[in-house]
């Protein structure tokens, strides 16, 4: 059996280590702090769910998923990876996203490049020598990006806020805004990402006609055993005049997704989470299962969705490959069309 770190034992590891020894900008609500927003517990000392939860794991749940993980079947798709299509033997669409690989999706849109989550790096991890390795690599890399308007991060997982992709995506692109959630500048610019916005749920941003909305969605944040929850994690609404894209980087099903519809309006694309679901007790309350994905796409009336979160790390004990097919019997059993929600081959660009 192949063995590789879940996201989760990075904090074990380290808790034993401790135990031993050029467009105009508008942002709404500047002044917005963590101790000052809505959605920080000043009591508990961190942020919470829309609905007073906070996905707290003790020491005994964590070493429970490790020996859950440890002992996983075998999964070939570890070994052999994914297909990886190249992008640039793809015909471009004015309007089209490309997914990278796990939760990295390219969105263009008439010209404007927006860039979600990247993670090029080998691992998701804070080592270099242990952590889930990827096992197929990214469908693009940092130098071949085009010029991009912004970047969006949902929290600081090291799944989706790898620091040194951040940082030569900065250093490559200066002008592009980081658009992050609250309490993730300092992180970035203690790196030397300097052009960097971070909002509460339901604070704006605006490039031009763009809108970029924070949005609540159901998870939690932790880069030691020591920040949980200190930061916040956040879903991504953009509003161009007449297109719209959700971004809901790691959640598990929540109403939320209900009324961020509500409030926001239904978009016309949306990317969602399907994998990194098993063990279920352990992972319902951040992770949804393709199922429940479904229910988001028809919770948010989304015109169609794109899945991420899948099939590029080993992140928890389902094989690599079920996600979509579970996707795929979901819809059928819902009586909706396959391309209402597709699961792209690693590098696959879709008109929109």
């Amino acid at each position: 059996m192949k063995i590789l770190t879940p996201p989760y034992l990075h904090l074990l590891l380290i808790c034993f280590c401790v135990f031993l020894a050029g467009c105009a900008l508008k942002i709404s609500d500047r002044n917005m702090t963590v101790k000052t927003s809505p959605n920080f517990s000043v009591s508990k000392g961190h942020f919470e769910n829309t609905d007073g939860t906070a996905n707290e794991k003790s020491l005994f749940d964590l070493v429970g998923l490790a020996h859950a993980y440890f002992n996983r079947p075998d999964d070939p798709n570890e070994v052999s990876g994914f297909k990886v299509l190249d992008p640039n033997n793809q015909p471009d669409s004015a309007r089209q996203v490309i997914w990278i690989g796990q939760s990295t999706l390219l969105v263009s849109i008439d010209g404007m490049h927006i860039l979600t989550d990247p993670v090029f790096s080998d691992r998701a991890s804070p080592f270099s020598f242990a952590g889930p390795k990827r096992v197929v690599p990214p469908a693009l890399t940092a130098e071949q990006m085009p010029k991009l308007t912004a970047i969006l991060i949902s929290h600081n997982h090291y799944d989706h806020l790898d620091l040194p992709s951040l940082t030569e995506l900065a250093d490559r692109q200066p002008e592009t805004l980081f658009l992050v959630p609250l309490g993730l500048k300092s992180l970035l610019n203690n790196n030397g990402i300097i052009n960097v916005v971070e909002l509460d749920w339901w604070q704006e941003a605006r490039i031009g006609e763009v809108t970029f909305t924070a949005t609540p969605v159901r998870h939690w944040s932790s880069r030691s055993q020591f920040d949980r929850n200190k930061t916040l994690w956040a879903g991504w609404m953009v509003r161009w005049p007449d297109y719209s894209f959700y971004f809901a980087g790691d959640s598990g099903y929540t109403e939320d997704f209900a009324i961020t519809k509500q409030k926001l309006g239904a978009p016309d694309l949306a990317a969602l989470p399907i994998g990194a679901y098993a063990p279920r007790n352990f992972m319902k309350d951040s992770h949804m299962t393709p199922k429940e994905a479904v229910q988001a796409l028809e919770d948010m009336d989304a015109g169609q969705a794109v899945a991420v979160h899948w099939g590029t790390f080993k992140l928890t004990i389902e094989p690599l490959a079920e996600p979509p097919k579970r996707l795929q019997a979901e819809l059928k059993r819902r009586g909706l069309a396959p391309d209402r929600f597709l699961a792209l081959t690693h590098g696959q660009k879709l008109p929109l």
